[in-house]
């Protein structure tokens, strides 16, 4: 059985002392533990905060780095940078994984090893950070814990955005003015779920995919569309 992290080994992976331990306590928090012990504050509502908080720092960092870049270059390289998958990699890395307290049902299912729970819980430390330390210390644990992620996106040497992508292709044509990402339907259970989703382009479906998250599910679509696109199945 692998051995669980304490928030504080967490914190000296990142290099930032919480002075409100709750935060970061919360921030390891998966609702399915929290369901199970409603005395404790799971890190939804931290996620939420994070994900913000993320897209300032690395976008301010962008620009920065990318001197002279127009947005749409600024904009593909900020979504490589935060998405699941970068976050879930970053997340691996400091073994958040191993500190995230799950449910019972979760846990035998290896939420520990979920790329949605390790990747939005990454998200919710961020969070925590940044309500614990304010901005420049939140920025400052990001661009540390993303850095070889943004060295790579950056050099166009990180995996494939497929949603950036799709809607790069669809606004270089300019006819299509509405894209949608739309769920079709989820099975199993809150623990262990699988999303299926389809994109529509002015109401036409152009392509379907399914994942664990509506994230990865519509990934999984944006890269069905291109394939579909690429065949000649349809044009715009």
């Amino acid at each position: 059985m692998t051995e669980m992290m304490k928030p504080e080994d967490i914190e000296n992976v990142i290099g930032y002392k919480f002075r409100d331990p709750g935060l970061i306590r919360a921030a390891l928090t998966h609702s399915s533990y929290g369901k199970e012990h409603p005395e404790e504050e799971d890190n939804e509502r931290l996620e939420f905060v994070g994900d913000a908080v993320l897209d300032c720092a690395v976008g301010e960092e962008l620009y920065r780095i990318l001197k002279n870049q127009p947005e749409g270059v600024l904009t593909r390289t900020r979504a490589l940078a935060v998405c699941e998958r970068s976050l879930n990699t970053a997340g691996r890395s400091i073994g958040l994984g191993r500190a995230v307290r799950l449910g019972m049902g979760e846990r035998q299912s290896g939420g520990s090893e979920k790329p949605s729970i390790i990747a939005d819980a990454m998200e919710a430390v961020f969070g925590a950070v940044f309500l614990d330390g304010g901005y420049d210390c939140a920025k400052k644990v990001i661009l540390e814990v993303l850095e070889e992620t943004l060295e790579l996106a950056v050099k166009g040497e990180l995996f494939t955005d497929y949603k950036s992508e799709f809607q790069e292709k669809v606004q270089h044509k300019g006819a299509v003015t509405d894209i949608r990402y739309v769920v079709d339907s989820f099975q199993g259970p809150p623990h262990d779920r699988t999303f299926y989703v389809h994109i529509e382009l002015d109401g036409e479906t152009v392509g379907k995919g399914s994942g664990k998250s509506k994230k990865s599910a519509g990934q999984d679509a944006a890269k069905d569309a291109l394939e579909r696109l690429k065949e000649g199945k349809y044009v715009f």
